[in-house]
């Protein structure tokens, strides 16, 4: 399997573990768009004539964010190598293994070793795995042109240096926590494919509601009839999680505007400065296409733009059922103290 002047050796070496991999779905979403526009599809409407997006759409993709840079400024694979990668698929669902998120799968195609998502506790296993469509993508970051989030600015480092010397803990107390550890929230975009990434879409004439299964938060979009508008915007001393949406319908599109970014709300080390824009296209029956485009000058040196290919799926939005008393979160903490007691007696038992 040869990229450019590099030679990839995909031999997988997966240890036996509990249980197989899901059978791991190959299909390229591309050509399947492309097909289907070759033959004249036309997008479904609502009542009132803007796009049909409503239903339940799911991110199982195995295409990572950022390419691998063995790929360098390559897209797509070859015929020859997606025909591989889906041999190397199938040898890790027959070989057994954990379960693998997010990134987790490509890595473990190209490197051949399966890396514990959770190697603290105990990893999950393959029961916790759900199909994945393997696309001839290479990155799911289309611009720039390497597929891989733009360089930080030195403001931007300096900024994340002195958030992280002022801190606390990760035990000191519960807002050393992780916000999602919080049950508080996932952030806005969800990117990790194959846990919980589900969405469900539901248009208004006025509104579009958009349900993420992860911490089940839902994001209520106002519909502006054109971008100028300011009827939506936000005074900029109001900060939300999830920023503050407008959008609007370009063709087959929904396109959606987001700011006023809380900045404790972080994406890939952003904070309140960020822009958020997103494009929303049915470009198939059951294929969805989520473009983001990412403007923030304080954190990167340009904005950056990825394509995710939500699949259409027959299951409903489940309860993630995060928990909200939290017994983990008041058990880490508690034992913390305990340790420290233990410390302070001399008393390691």
């Amino acid at each position: 399997m040869t990229c450019t002047d590099t030679t990839l050796n995909l031999k997988i070496r997966v240890k036996p573990v509990r249980r197989a991999l899901t059978l791991l779905v190959a299909i390229a979403l591309s050509a399947q768009a492309s097909a289907q526009q070759a033959n004249d599809w036309e997008a479904p409407r609502t009542p009132d004539g803007h796009p049909d997006l409503q239903g339940v759409w799911a991110n199982n993709s195995s295409t990572p964010l950022e390419r691998p840079e063995i790929f360098g400024d390559r897209a797509t694979l070859s015929a020859e190598e997606f025909a591989e990668l889906r041999r190397q698929a199938q040898e890790i669902r027959d070989s057994g293994g954990d379960a693998l998120f997010g990134d987790g799968f490509l890595n473990a195609v190209i490197t051949g070793e399966v890396q514990s998502y959770d190697p603290s506790t105990g990893n999950y296993d393959a029961a916790w795995m759900v199909d994945r469509n393997l696309e001839n993508r290479t990155s799911l970051i289309i611009d720039p042109p390497n597929g891989r989030i733009p360089p930080m600015t030195e403001e931007a480092r300096a900024r994340l240096a002195q958030r992280n010397a002022n801190r606390p803990g990760e035990t000191d107390s519960y807002l050393g926590r992780p916000l999602q550890e919080r049950c508080i929230t996932w952030g806005m975009p969800y990117i990790m494919a194959g846990y919980n990434s589900y969405y469900q879409i539901v248009q208004g004439s006025d509104s579009v509601a958009i349900i993420q299964e992860m911490i089940h938060d839902v994001r209520v979009i106002p519909i502006v009839d054109a971008p100028e508008q300011d009827e939506f915007v936000l005074d900029d001393r109001v900060r939300l999680w999830h920023g503050a949406s407008r959008g609007w319908y370009e063709g087959d599109t929904l396109v959606v505007e987001t700011r006023n970014f809380s900045d404790q709300s972080l994406f890939r080390g952003a904070g309140a400065n960020r822009l958020f824009m997103e494009r929303y296209t049915r470009i198939s029956e059951d294929v969805l296409q989520y473009q983001f485009t990412v403007e923030d000058p304080s954190t990167w040196e340009r904005p950056w733009t990825a394509i995710i290919n939500y699949t259409a799926s027959e299951d409903p939005i489940f309860e993630y059922a995060c928990h909200e008393g939290n017994y983990a979160l008041m058990g880490i903490l508690s034992g913390a103290r305990a340790a420290e007691r233990n410390a302070a007696t001399g008393n390691n038992q």
